[in-house]
């Protein structure tokens, strides 16, 4: 069964400086300072279903919503940590499961930078294997995206088509006792 998924995002230098501008990072308070910017940039994602995709064939998996997350820093990086649950717990299948994240409005780039970026738990590793799958995105796709305003509305089916997607490979199915 998967629950749901922990999250590891590394932000690069120039976003990190931007979500901390502003505020204040003295040693006194800068604990608070990135916890109270966890908490903002949470509620921001969760309109948004937290940049994140997972499917079933085409069937849509619900969340719940995330409770808590953490900030910390890595030299001029910001990272944030959230654990993502499912709605309700989804059985494993042999090959239909697909997890997509991205940010809709085309000017994010979030990407996995291999498929061990990809960890699964235990019991998850013991019956199952992801690959990472580069977007393939055709040169009309391209040419339509790169034509649309900076002003034009996020569009999901366009941004699917240029982030990479974590298939689940599952070749032992859970048995019952």
């Amino acid at each position: 069964m998967i629950t749901g998924f922990k999250m590891v995002w590394s932000f690069d230098a120039m976003t990190s400086a931007y979500m901390l501008d502003g505020e204040d990072m003295s040693p006194d308070n800068a604990q608070a300072t990135l916890q109270k910017v966890a908490a903002s940039v949470l509620e921001n994602m969760k309109y948004e279903h937290y940049f994140t995709y997972f499917y079933d064939g085409d069937t849509p998996i619900k969340y719940k919503v995330v409770e808590s997350g953490t900030l910390s820093r890595d030299r001029a990086k910001l990272v944030l940590q959230f654990e993502l649950p499912l709605s309700k717990p989804k059985p494993v299948t042999r090959d239909s499961l697909r997890l997509l994240i991205f940010e809709p409005s085309y000017y994010v780039d979030m990407a996995w930078k291999s498929s061990s970026d990809v960890v699964l738990s235990p019991d998850l590793a013991r019956q199952c294997k992801v690959d990472v799958i580069a977007p393939n995105p055709t040169p009309e796709q391209m040419s339509y995206a790169m034509s649309l305003p900076a002003d034009a509305d996020p569009d999901n089916a366009l941004g699917q088509l240029f982030t990479q997607t974590v298939k689940l490979y599952c070749a032992g199915l859970p048995t019952t006792p």
